[in-house]
């Protein structure tokens, strides 16, 4: 058959049921979705992109990656990234494709001209449905890529400790990326308090490699550079020997055991005058 001749035969064959086709059409689909969105959430979506996809069938063209799809693929990128957004799975969301094939199956007196143009809408379908699957592909690492940034933001704290110091408490695994975040928050951090002072500690960091040791160390050169002067605090027993038998050397860097001794060092350096209580007569 040629392509305009099919074409219009699956023109003919989507619109012969009218809106019976699109009412099936609806409900396979809010079956398969488990009622998560509703039927008519659903309707709109489909009746949308079957709109579309009768006219691009109206152009003669059956390449579903074509220009006369364009609009259909849009329509089809749409539905993914809320598929992805809204939690459902790869399937859940191609269904919503391939559904129209079920509905559309023709019975089996048809003709040959009703099959043939059904086998052919039917590999048209596979590539749509090829494509939601595509796109909800890029539409979760997206989504992942997001959600992991605003992790990483929720777990690189920046606390004010006192006038002039703030503190970065870190917990977990150290690595290139939250580096990054680290040194960008305490930065910035820096400007918006006025402080000179900055302690990082690592007491909740469960090893230090020669990499961490690096990050750390990129980190304090960064707060020199905007006026401030960095303590590490946290450093015990089990790190300190494994950063000697490393061979790393922090040079100057001031580093303290305890985020209490480093604050009390931050804060003489801020010209703090601390002293301890005295115990009063008669008291224990």
């Amino acid at each position: 058959m040629a392509g305009e001749d099919v074409s219009d035969r699956l023109i003919a064959l989507l619109t012969v049921r009218g809106e019976d086709l699109g009412a099936e059409w609806a409900d396979k689909v809010t079956g398969s979705l488990g009622g998560r969105v509703s039927r008519a959430e659903v309707q709109r979506e489909l009746g949308e992109i079957f709109t579309a996809l009768v006219s691009a069938l109206g152009s003669g063209s059956l390449d579903g990656r074509g220009e006369a799809f364009g609009e259909v693929r849009a329509l089809l990128a749409e539905l993914s990234r809320n598929r992805a957004q809204q939690g459902f799975t790869p399937t859940e969301t191609a269904v919503s494709v391939f559904a129209l094939k079920e509905v559309l199956e023709p019975s089996p007196d048809g003709g040959d001209g009703d099959l043939g143009a059904y086998v052919t809408f039917a590999g048209l379908l596979d590539a749509l449905g090829l494509f939601t699957i595509e796109v909800y592909t890029r539409a979760r690492e997206e989504l992942i890529s997001a959600q992991a940034e605003q992790l990483l933001e929720l777990s690189t704290p920046v606390v004010k400790l006192w006038d002039g110091v703030i503190g970065v408490p870190l917990v977990g695994t150290l690595d290139s990326a939250r580096t990054m975040v680290v040194m960008e928050k305490m930065l910035q951090a820096l400007i918006d308090t006025g402080s000179e002072q900055a302690i990082i500690d690592i007491t909740g960091v469960p090893a230090v490699d020669t990499e961490v040791a690096q990050h750390l160390l990129k980190t304090v050169v960064a707060a020199r550079l905007m006026g401030a002067e960095c303590t590490i605090s946290g450093i015990r027993p089990q790190i300190a020997q494994t950063i000697v038998a490393l061979g790393i050397d922090f040079g100057d860097i001031v580093t303290k055991a305890t985020l209490a001794d480093a604050l009390r060092h931050a804060l003489r350096r801020s010209g703090v005058a601390l002293s301890r209580a005295v115990p009063q007569a008669g008291s224990r």
